[in-house]
């Protein structure tokens, strides 16, 4: 059974970082797509970054461009997004999920696609 979990959120003061983790278990990718997506109170999933093993490309949404990074650790399936200057509008739930395959640059954004779903990690920016 594949398990995804993310580790790494909590309470942080604005201007401020976190580094989020997530780690596959349960399964062995040759090549694959993981992504972080966000919820906020209120408001509809939305993507954050994504890397493909195919090219090593990776994504990232305008509000977060030139903040935060996605990194890997192919040896332990894990990825990481360090999220850097951290503002409010940040503070969502964040889950990594896994699409099993070689998926489109483009829809690297599209939740409905993925395979695999972590339980969440909440992230609070607050003073």
């Amino acid at each position: 059974q594949v398990q995804l979990v993310e580790s790494g959120g909590g309470l942080v003061q604005p201007g401020g970082s976190l580094r989020l983790s997530c780690t596959v278990s349960g399964a062995t990718f040759t090549d694959y797509s993981m992504a972080w997506f966000r919820q906020a109170p209120g408001k509809e999933r939305e993507f954050v970054s994504a890397f493909r093993t195919s090219d090593r490309s990776t994504k990232f949404a305008e509000s977060v461009k030139g903040r935060f990074t996605i990194s890997r650790d192919i040896t332990k399936m894990t990825t990481h997004l360090q999220m850097n200057s951290l503002t409010p509008d940040d503070a969502a739930v964040y889950y990594c999920a896994v699409y099993s395959g070689r998926l489109a640059y483009g829809s690297l954004i599209r939740s409905d696609l993925y395979h695999y779903w972590g339980q969440g990690t909440q992230v609070t920016v607050s003073s």
